[in-house]
Parts: structure tokens; C-alpha cells; sequence
């Protein structure tokens, strides 16, 4: 599936990147931007970012269970992504609301 169109980027490419991402450091913190640097690729418009967020969590669960690691070390490792997350979508929202100002 593609998943971002301005670089012509799939769901596959994504994954194998965050996997050899987790290779090198299982515990890392993983978001859109180290993904597209691995790629050597950048965002564009970055409308794709939510959907990468949602193959790194997918992929990094499965990545762990695979793994078998402990539940406490994956719990506390997706509670930090879903954190991070949460925060980059709440400025991604203020953002928006600010560009429709009248001046």
C-alpha cells in the first residue's frame, strides 16, 4: 500500500526501515522523521506522518512480541509513543487554529 505519495513511499519500505531501525537499538524511540532520514527521504507535506505513527506502533508491537520481551518493558515503551504522539497531534491542531486568524 502506498503510504506516502510525494516520495513514493509503501507500507513495506516503512517497515523494513523501522525494523532495522529496532535492530540497532530495540528500546529507541522511533518517529516519522527517523524513519524518512533511514530512507534518505523527507517530508513533504507530512499529511502521511499520522499513518507512519501508526506502522511504527504496529510494527514495533509485533517487533517485540516476536522478541518476547518482558510486558513491562513493552508497556512502558508504548505508553512513551502514544505520549509523544498525543502531544505532536495537539500542536498539529493548535497550529491549524492559528493560520485561521483574522487579522
Amino acid at each position: 500500500m502506498l503510504v506516502c505519495s510525494c516520495n513514493y513511499i509503501t507500507d513495506t519500505d516503512i517497515r523494513d526501515t523501522i525494523v532495522q531501525l529496532l535492530n540497532d537499538d530495540c528500546w529507541q524511540l522511533i518517529v516519522p522523521s527517523k524513519v524518512y532520514h533511514a530512507m534518505a527521504k523527507r517530508g513533504r507535506c507530512c499529511g502521511c506522518f499520522p499513518n507512519v505513527v501508526d506502522l511504527i506502533i504496529k510494527t514495533t508491537e509485533e517487533y517485540h512480541a516476536k522478541r518476547h520481551s518482558t510486558e513491562a518493558e513493552v508497556v512502558v515503551y508504548m505508553s512513551r509513543l502514544k505520549q509523544f504522539h498525543e502531544e505532536n497531534r495537539r500542536a498539529d491542531i493548535e497550529r491549524r487554529h492559528q493560520g485561521h486568524r483574522a487579522a
